[in-house]
């Protein structure tokens, strides 16, 4: 790709023309918009992707996408993995009804890619002239403010709180008799939406929830609205990375209030053996990939706040062999302990037992490759999954189940978990 840089500081809408932009693109578009910088091992960057087309991704899908890697091995490409990915890599089944019907991976190469800091613009484009033209003519646009709302039918939960709490209690059972040490658990809700605006609802949850691997990804016309504060791995000069949450604690309502819930949730016996499980899981997937004895626990019981909650988020990381592919690090920890439980096979049986419908790209990962040896994915919570086609919407939240875990307690931790989301779509 060839590259340019545009001072954009005499176009004071230079941002909101940009997205304006974007939102009309009418094909494959990624968008990671770096809310939060200072953040262990760093976040998302701050950039814009547009494409064409997907690549011609087929199962098994791990293979394609590493002879697709190993084939353009300068190239960058974003995508998401989806939760049922994990059909290919064990003896696993998903039979549930989906609101949205995703492909388990997509991956596109962008035509162009713009990144930004605080004055400047950059393009990279294997058709720079035609981009750049496009580009700056975009930034003497200036967006309208009586921006068309969005109609938000009020949303189904697939689970009642009576279900909900009956399923914990069953799910706890399996732990007595030592099927499983934890699982986390999620359940789902729809809505359908007439004049839905991806992209400002993008910014909406983003304001609402800022997160360093919030991202938007849209894809045959079907759109990911994240504002993920997880990272599930990050490849980075042979150094793999893996900070899993486990734990949660709501914001209190005043300064006081709030470091107190922080200082409970750092001392809670309960999060604390969530957390370490989970660890121990993630050391275990990294172990698959890494030279022996190079695995290590950089952080443990992190307690880091965000908008709507406190989570408790361990390091994890490792050195990763040489002969080992970048696929098979993230086959080797895929999909994320986090979101499945321990052991994990066990808990992803049970899941698809006891969850009503399938997860999709919900829990799977989103995120990027920056040539065939560096990678960076999320995990895929706290986010929107959109299909324009038929204005469907869906979003899923969960937690941990273990022995000490509370149903109701458990539920109140979902609600909350889909507070933000919910804000957003104006249905509450």
């Amino acid at each position: 790709m060839e590259s340019i840089k545009i001072d954009i500081s005499p176009f004071p809408n230079a941002w909101e023309s940009i997205l304006n932009w974007v939102e009309n693109y009418p094909n494959v578009v990624a968008f990671y918009p770096q809310q939060v910088k200072e953040y262990p091992f760093g976040a998302f960057p701050k950039v814009i992707a547009v494409g064409n087309q997907k690549l011609n991704l087929r199962a098994p899908f791990f293979e394609s996408l590493q002879s697709y890697l190993h084939a353009n091995p300068n190239k960058k490409i974003f995508g998401y993995l989806g939760y049922d990915l994990k059909n290919e890599l064990e003896d696993l089944e998903s039979h549930h009804p989906s609101i949205i019907n995703w492909d388990p991976m997509n991956f596109f190469s962008p035509d162009c890619l713009l990144s930004f800091d605080q004055k400047h613009l950059t393009i990279e484009s294997t058709d720079l002239d035609y981009f750049k033209d496009e580009i700056q003519k975009t930034l003497s646009f200036i967006p309208s403010e009586n921006q068309e709302q969005p109609s938000v039918s009020r949303y189904k939960s697939w689970v009642s709180k009576k279900e909900y709490i009956n399923k914990v209690n069953q799910l706890k059972n399996h732990i007595v008799e030592g099927d499983i040490y934890e699982i986390n658990y999620c359940i789902n809700y729809s809505a359908t939406a007439k004049r839905l605006n991806p992209i400002q609802v993008f910014q909406k949850l983003c304001s609402n929830s800022p997160a360093p691997f919030a991202s938007y990804l849209k894809i045959d016309k079907k759109h990911i609205i994240s504002s993920s504060p997880e990272r599930f791995l990050k490849l980075k000069d042979q150094k793999i990375i893996s900070q899993p949450i486990k734990g949660t604690a709501s914001r209190g309502l005043t300064e006081k209030e709030d470091l107190e819930n922080k200082k409970q949730l750092f001392k809670s016996e309960k999060e604390r053996a969530e957390n370490m499980m989970i660890v121990d899981l993630v050391r275990n997937d990294l172990a698959k990939s890494s030279v022996s004895g190079s695995v290590k626990v950089d952080e443990i019981f992190g307690i880091y706040s965000f908008q709507q909650v406190h989570q408790m988020i361990s390091t994890v990381s490792a050195t990763k062999r040489k002969e080992v592919s970048s696929c098979e690090v993230i086959k080797n920890a895929f999909p994320m302990g986090s979101m499945t439980g321990a052991p994990k096979i066990r808990a992803m049986q049970l899941i698809e037992d006891y969850e009503c419908s399938k997860r999709n790209v919900f829990s799977g990962s989103i995120g990027y490759f920056n040539g065939a040896h560096d990678f960076d994915f999320n995990v895929l919570i706290r986010s929107i999954y959109y299909d324009e086609k038929t204005d469907a919407i869906n979003y899923q939240v969960g937690s941990a189940i273990t022995y000490d875990s509370d149903p109701e307690t458990e539920y109140e931790e979902c609600l909350l978990k889909a507070k933000a989301i919910e804000k957003t779509l104006g249905i509450i």
